[in-house]
């Protein structure tokens, strides 16, 4: 199993030299990635400062050499694929092929970001942006010419260089809520979920019941690609400070297939978008099992 650090992209975070901070500590003290948010506004923190994530991560790119990075999770029906492609390729250049990229179809209060700014909140259109966005980002990355005549986008001779670090392409991971399993299926189809859990939601431990279910779920959808890499992403608050507490929390769960541990502040806490907490909880290190 590996460990990530969790950070909003809002509050103390907005700052990119806050999260080249974080980032340092997290390099340091043994943890295997940083993963911040994508929102550009969330009215339940409404009067905060929002970063862009992708200038963050730059910045922590630039002050580390081996953490992997990425968004947790980018909605990539608010963006423009070739954007987007070109945002990510840059990043997985300058920071040496280390970028993961998870995509969904955002958080909730799902009007937040797409009502607010006169989109689309109708769930059935956003997934088929969804999809196709991460169709073009894929032929995108490859550095190929792209042409494409598609319900929600159009493509014509369009090659954008330079291609993706990655081979054939950055990881591609895919959240969404379980039990839903809708997501899952779309997640099995790239190289790892990300799932959220109606019964524990940001900052929770995920029920382990619900995990073995998921697990199992996911492996079935991929049977026709036995044997190929694939990621399970859980994550949620542990008690930094007491190793055998924390391996009583994390143990059974990778155990029942989780492959990464992302450790989260409590959504509904005040430490979520504060410096001083996050960064102690940071310099602890990663779980030990």
């Amino acid at each position: 199993m590996r460990f990530s650090v969790n950070m909003p992209n809002f509050g103390d975070f907005a700052d990119p030299r806050t999260v080249a901070k974080v980032a340092v500590a997290a390099e340091q003290a043994g943890w295997d990635g940083l993963f911040v948010w994508d929102h550009v506004v969330h009215r339940r923190h409404g009067g905060r400062p929002f970063g862009d994530p992708w200038m963050l991560l730059t910045a922590a790119a630039l002050a580390t050499s081996r953490i992997k990075l990425g968004t947790l999770v980018t909605p990539v029906a608010r963006r423009h694929p070739q954007e987007l492609a070109r945002q990510v390729a840059t990043l997985d250049a300058v920071s040496g092929g280390r970028v993961v990229f998870a995509a969904g179809l955002g958080g909730l209060p799902i009007e937040d970001e797409y009502a607010s700014f006169g989109g689309t909140t109708d769930p059935k259109v956003l997934a088929e942006r969804l999809d196709e966005g991460l169709g073009l980002l894929e032929r995108y990355w490859s550095g190929e010419t792209v042409n494409h005549d598609g319900r929600h986008y159009r493509v014509r001779d369009v090659t954008l260089l330079p291609a993706a670090v990655q081979r054939p392409r950055p990881p591609v991971w895919i959240a969404g809520f379980w039990p839903n399993r809708a997501p899952m299926r779309r997640a099995a189809r790239w190289d790892g979920a990300v799932p959220l859990f109606t019964d524990a939601r940001h900052g929770q431990i995920p029920p382990l019941d619900q995990v073995r279910e998921l697990v199992a779920y996911v492996h079935k959808e991929r049977e026709s690609r036995p044997g190929a890499p694939f990621d399970i992403v859980l994550g949620g608050a542990t008690p930094g400070g007491d190793a055998a507490r924390t391996r009583d929390v994390v143990g059974p769960l990778a155990e029942a297939g989780a492959t990464w541990w992302d450790e989260r502040q409590i959504q509904t806490s005040d430490a979520l978008d504060r410096l001083t907490p996050v960064l102690r909880r940071v310099e602890q290190g990663p779980p030990v099992l």
